[in-house]
């Protein structure tokens, strides 16, 4: 009989923490469905319409998608976002783990600098564009005057020169965002067993090599994840070009995240701008699962 009571009251103690578990589990759940599937779905299915926001909504099927594939201004923004991404997501990479190796030693002031170098991500990012425009100003820029007093370089268009714009502003996202990478590099190489780097010193490995065959392959994980994250951020791009240029000059800083914004807020065209969520929202996931299934292949995970 105790055996019995016992196992009643243990099961009623499950029961218990099982409703707990589903409560916290619930409410985050509840979150992400009213933050972000529920617009997802609404936004799919506005892109149907034709919507000036005024008036009432008037079906119209796949016309936007029809429209949207003969539009050259968002062909361009396309190309423009697949050239940000390619930029942009190396060298946010390699210039980030290049900053951690650097400070993953024993030096003097090491926690100052990783405090340094993180400062730029938790400025905000209107006022780190606002800074930009200002040192890249063709007239009285501090890197225009640098290079003409120190090189008697010409003054360069970096952000009104579409030769330049995209690169220009590629430059000042990798600096805002460095630390972040950063840290997330630095934590994986701390977690590297040293008992690796004792054993390679025995076997006289050089540093290049130590490099390659144990700090990348085991930092590879982070690597990942910083790559898809980079990547998935780099075709959301918005704030920095409308800050900075306005698409300008011409549609060479246009983005697929700006003509979206431009079309639904300043044109009033919320379906067009709708199904111009849905291609990219088809983009971004085809190219995810495409790198995800690339990288899995080389990444190790530690038992």
């Amino acid at each position: 009989m105790k055996n019995k009571k016992n196992s009643r009251q243990g099961l009623t103690l499950k029961q218990k923490e099982a409703v707990t578990g589903y409560i916290f589990i619930a409410l985050p759940l509840v979150s992400l469905i009213i933050m972000m599937y529920y617009p997802i779905i609404r936004s799919f299915f506005i892109s149907f319409f034709d919507w000036n926001l005024l008036q009432e909504p008037t079906f119209t099927g796949i016309e936007n998608y029809k429209t949207l594939f003969h539009d050259e201004v968002f062909r361009t923004s396309l190309v423009n976002t697949i050239k940000w991404v390619l930029i942009y997501v190396p060298m946010s990479v390699v210039s980030s783990f290049l900053l951690a190796l650097l400070l993953d030693r024993k030096l003097k002031g090491a926690g100052f600098f990783r405090t340094l170098y993180y400062l730029p991500v938790v400025c905000p990012i209107v006022v780190v564009a606002l800074l930009f425009v200002w040192i890249y100003n063709t007239d009285y820029g501090i890197l225009n005057f640098l290079l003409k007093n120190l090189f008697g370089i010409d003054p360069v268009g970096w952000i009104t020169d579409s030769r330049f714009s995209l690169f220009s502003i590629a430059v000042m996202s990798v600096w805002k965002w460095a630390g972040y990478n950063m840290l997330i590099f630095l934590a994986a190489l701390q977690g590297i067993d040293e008992n690796l780097y004792e054993a390679a010193a025995i076997d006289g490995i050089t540093p290049w090599t130590k490099l390659i065959k144990i700090k990348i392959p085991l930092v590879m994980p982070s690597i990942y994840f910083v790559m898809l994250t980079a990547v998935i951020d780099a075709f959301q791009m918005f704030t920095e070009i409308f800050i900075m240029t306005k698409g300008g000059p011409g549609y060479s800083t246009y983005t697929v995240s700006y003509y979206l914004w431009s079309n639904a807020f300043e044109y009033s065209k919320m379906g067009y701008a709708c199904a111009m969520a849905a291609v990219m929202f088809v983009i971004i996931m085809t190219v995810t699962l495409v790198q995800n299934r690339i990288m899995n292949k080389k990444v190790q995970y530690d038992a």
